[in-house]
């Protein structure tokens, strides 16, 4: 097939390019490379079957080569990135969701959106299933990427309900590995960087809050395979429901990494969740999917990337 991936010099993107590649596909490489960058996909460059353009979906796009899927990953996902111009962030999920759908539509693809778990908010149901309205703030600093998200969705399933448009939906839970940005703001890769640079690690809050945290390998196979499905629009969880606080999270890297990095703390964002836990049931039942990759082989994994970069 030929496959167009929106934000595919991004985190995760990348990833993706570099799997469907290895699946034998053609794969367009669609970014405007804010969050994204060209170090993500150097090596695909050579593959024949691989096209880059640079382009923000936020303009229209049109190819005369025929497109069987699309993956729309194009948004700032981490607070750092999505609040520095949150206008333009509520615009690549509006006006940029419409420019994509529209182009899925005149080609008749299939399309699927990489949606968040951020639209639950602040959950008052845990863990958190798919017909859980959510607990958002709508006038607050992360309202942009977390109402934009679920714009976002409204915008696929009209589209669905309007033009009969294959649709899937995808709610992304924290996702961490190799090519995470170093300044993204992340759990993670802010941990690590820290520990290994033998930095205080900060930890918003009292470190009591939950993630739960999915290796990218996991998160791209699930995102392949909801893809494929058949009969199935989402939207489906995904994510890794091992659930972890921040404090937990911070002393397993610092115990990996050897570093002698001390904890310490600073007040909690407004509007962060205290609570996420994916309730994958759905995944699991519909696309025989559940992470595979341990959090420590996965952190261990992680962490080597850093110090290739960092050290």
């Amino acid at each position: 097939m030929t496959i167009l991936i929106t934000g595919g010099a991004g985190f995760i993107g990348s990833h993706l390019c570099e799997k469907l590649l290895k699946e034998g596909h053609k794969v367009i490489c669609l970014d405007n490379l804010f969050t994204g960058s060209r170090e993500n996909i150097a090596l695909l460059l050579a593959d024949k079957n691989f096209q880059f353009i640079e382009h923000d979906i936020i303009e229209p796009f049109f190819t005369s080569e025929k497109i069987d899927q699309v993956y729309n990953l194009a948004c700032p996902a981490s607070p750092v990135h999505y609040q520095l111009n949150a206008i333009r962030t509520v615009k690549a999920n509006t006006i940029g969701v419409i420019n994509v759908l529209g182009f899925a539509k005149k080609h008749g693809a299939r399309i699927l959106q990489a949606s968040t778990s951020e639209v639950y908010g602040d959950p008052a149901e845990h863990p958190q299933k798919e017909n859980y309205f959510g607990n958002v703030n709508p006038i607050g600093p992360r309202a942009c990427y977390d109402e934009g998200k679920r714009v976002a969705e409204t915008l696929f399933f009209d589209y669905y309900r309007k033009y009969n448009l294959e649709i899937r939906v995808a709610r992304i839970f924290n996702t961490y590995g190799p090519k995470m940005s170093l300044n993204d703001g992340r759990v993670v890769s802010n941990f690590i960087t820290q520990a290994l640079a033998g930095k205080d690690i900060t930890i918003y809050g009292d470190g009591s809050q939950t993630r739960s945290f999915c290796y990218v390998s996991d998160m791209v196979d699930g995102l392949i395979k909801l893809m494929e499905a058949e009969n199935l629009t989402g939207p489906v969880n995904l994510g890794n429901p091992l659930e972890l606080t921040i404090k937990e999270i911070a002393e397993k890297i610092i115990s990996l990494t050897g570093s002698k990095s001390k904890l310490v703390y600073q007040s909690l964002p407004q509007d962060d969740p205290t609570r996420r836990r994916p309730d994958i049931t759905i995944a699991k039942e519909k696309l025989n999917w559940q992470p595979e990759v341990n959090l420590e082989d996965g952190l261990k994994q992680t962490i080597e990337y850093f110090k290739k970069i960092i050290i």
